[in-house]
């Protein structure tokens, strides 16, 4: 924390630092309103950065935050809609002193006591940072906000998600952020659609991403990495698309869908040396699981359960880190992750409707593909499958595909 002063001065006299100290305190006066139909309002000219927020008009308007430190001990609100509050980069920090679990920044409206249905409009934030302690909340909480855009926040070692939207329903975007280190999710979201999470960095966060109740969900280009749980939760959701990310290390599992999901696509993600498994689909239909990059993984890459189904696994490929002729990494059999180096296939469980064509599997430690339980209708075809059973326990099939009704298997390449 910047700064030692608590005399009350006018804060247009104030360094930044001493400013930043008396926006926590709250100890000097209080500065007019602007007037008009929409405002720029200037934080450094308030005594609190809450004191600034009020300060926009109901028309909405721009607040710009200077550099420097925000200790708050109780969350800052933002109440007015068509507004935008961007600070000076990481430069610009909303410290999170509270130890009972509340959030740094909020954003809501305040008829929401009255009025469940009240909403905002059309905020923005940007460019500025908000990190908390292992026992704040939320580092930012939205809470019936339509159209909301964040852009270029860093959100970390947060308490609590390091943002948590709930029932943002309309068109939120979040872009061109890093959030990490937070107790719970980097990014939590309840009820929303068509909302697009692009280019962020998720790193050391409880879980990456939680999506549940929503749909048309467009996650691109994101980078996750060392979560302590999962990288992507999906849970009653329909109609998206996880596509170009890197999901790397995570202590559970990169992908999971769950609790009703169906028509998604799981395409072009890099996913590498999870712990508990690549693609989890545990309940869900009608998806399409293409183009991915399953390497290293030390348990199954995709995982098909017996509430899930009516799923197209095509042209990915499974691989370990062979780079021809010798392998990159000294494969370890005998160790726990993250130390272990092998690869993995598909494991089916009392599945329907599967088809698996045109994927790569190479260098794995037991099968390409293997069911547990009764499967039906299941088509294997088009698959290269080699350098498999590197566990050396045992000789392996390729597909060791066993009671399954209405299976189809042919033209795969396999070198046993």
């Amino acid at each position: 924390m910047r700064g030692s002063s608590t005399t009350p001065r006018t804060p247009m006299l104030l360094g930044t630092a001493a400013f930043l100290l008396l926006a926590a305190s709250g100890q000097a006066q209080q500065s007019e309103a602007p007037k008009g139909p929409a405002a720029v309002i200037d934080a450094a000219k308030y005594d609190s950065l809450q004191e600034a927020l009020d300060a926009v008009p109901e028309a909405g308007g721009i607040v710009r935050l200077p550099p420097g430190d925000f200790p708050l001990e109780q969350p800052v609100i933002l109440s007015r809609e068509n507004t935008r509050v961007v600070g000076s980069g990481a430069a610009t920090l909303l410290i999170n002193k509270n130890t009972q679990g509340k959030p740094a920044f909020v954003v809501r409206s305040m008829q929401q006591d009255r009025e469940r249905k009240a909403r905002l409009w059309r905020v923005q934030l940007a460019d500025f940072r908000i990190s908390g302690n292992p026992e704040s909340g939320d580092g930012l909480q939205v809470e019936g906000a339509n159209e909301i855009y964040i852009d270029g926040l860093s959100i970390d070692h947060n308490g609590g998600h390091g943002m948590n939207l709930i029932d943002c329903y309309e068109d939120p975007r979040i872009v061109n952020s890093i959030i990490t280190y937070n107790g719970k999710a980097g990014m939590n979201v309840l009820g929303a659609h068509d909302m697009v999470v692009n280019a962020n960095q998720f790193e050391e966060n409880h879980d990456g991403l939680r999506y549940i109740n929503g749909y048309n969900l467009c996650m691109t280009g994101n980078v996750l990495d060392d979560h302590l749980g999962d990288g992507v939760v999906i849970e009653r959701t329909y109609g998206s698309v996880v596509s170009g990310n890197m999901i790397e290390e995570c202590r559970g599992t990169a992908i999971i869908l769950d609790r009703d999901c169906y028509g998604i696509t799981l395409s072009s993600n890099v996913i590498a040396h999870n712990q508990k498994g690549g693609v989890d689909l545990r309940d869900a239909w009608g998806c399409a699981v293409s183009a991915n990059t399953f390497t290293l993984m030390p348990k199954q890459s995709v995982r098909v359960g017996p509430n899930a189904g009516r799923i197209a696994i095509t042209g990915n490929a499974f691989s370990n880190s062979y780079l021809g002729g010798k392998t990159k990494y000294h494969e370890r059999h005998d160790t726990e992750w993250p130390n272990v180096t092998l690869g993995s296939g598909i494991l089916l469980e009392g599945t329907s409707d599967i088809a698996i064509t045109g994927n790569s599997f190479t260098g794995l430690q037991e099968n390409a593909v293997q069911t547990v339980g009764e499967c039906q209708r299941i088509t294997i075809t088009g698959n290269v499958a080699m350098d498999l059973g590197r566990s050396g326990s045992r000789k392996v099939p390729a597909f060791d595909v066993q009671n399954v009704r209405g299976l189809v298997r042919g033209n795969n390449a396999v070198d046993d």
